[in-house]
């Protein structure tokens, strides 16, 4: 499924946004949520997203937002937009105004595109977050550097991300360990040249089995975190000291 929600308005657009995120959470409570902006852009790990799922057939819920300011990062997504639009996860993209010629790309695979074109202060579509590289968790998370993992992740809940995205980046990074401990190349894994690489790097560092005890258990806090168990913040806390 595929969203577009844009204009001048940007404070109306990211509230819809984010209630949209809201809503598709409750009706999706497994699945993972990632959240891009121009600073987090790689266009590596948007391919993942598009065409991947987690271990156990997870779906993904992808918030983009404020990405189209960039030309370069624009022109990638309008050229991908079909891609983006038969992927089996879903993809909300926020944005300021939109120009007639991408708007019109996105009408024909979308599932809606919606305007907000009171005018209003320009924003960032999501909020005032600081900025944060929510990536170098993963990459201490891979280089078992659990005092690194550890304060990276303060940073990442003082920067106002959610645990919730820090679970699925995390949750990315096992996935992508785990594959690559099976494939020979790229090609035969599925991702990208550069994704395979750092992940083959970091697969070197874990023993048989460990990487596979690893998904299981970030599946097992974030279902006990559904059900009302151990809060996820502090389950995930334990799991990075773990590592």
């Amino acid at each position: 499924m595929l969203y577009l929600l844009h204009g001048t308005n940007q404070d109306e657009a990211r509230r819809k946004g984010n209630e949209l995120l809201e809503s598709l959470q409750k009706k999706k409570p497994d699945a993972a949520v990632f959240k891009l902006d121009a600073e987090k852009w790689s266009a590596a790990f948007f391919e993942e997203l598009i065409g991947g799922q987690g271990l156990f057939e997870r779906k993904y819920i992808v918030y983009v937002g404020g990405v189209f300011e960039n030309k370069d990062i624009k022109e990638y997504v309008v050229g991908n937009l079909k891609a983006v639009a038969e992927s089996p996860n879903i993809f909300i993209f926020v944005e300021g105004e939109v120009d007639k010629a991408t708007r019109m790309e996105f009408e024909k695979v979308a599932d809606k595109v919606q305007v907000f074109s009171e005018k209003g202060k320009d924003k960032s579509p999501f909020g005032n977050k600081k900025e944060f590289n929510i990536f170098s968790i993963t990459d201490a998370f891979g280089r078992r550097d659990r005092k690194e993992a550890w304060v990276l992740y303060q940073k990442a809940l003082a920067a106002d991300i959610s645990p919730e995205e820090v679970h699925g980046i995390l949750f990315w990074q096992v996935k992508n360990i785990a594959v690559v401990q099976e494939a020979r190349d790229s090609k035969e894994s599925g991702l990208s040249p550069f994704v395979f690489m750092k992940a083959k790097q970091f697969a070197s560092r874990f023993k048989e089995g460990e990487i596979e005890t690893k998904a299981t258990e970030l599946v097992s806090l974030f279902h006990e975190g559904r059900r009302g168990g151990s809060e996820l913040d502090i389950a995930l806390e334990r799991f990075i000291l773990s590592i």
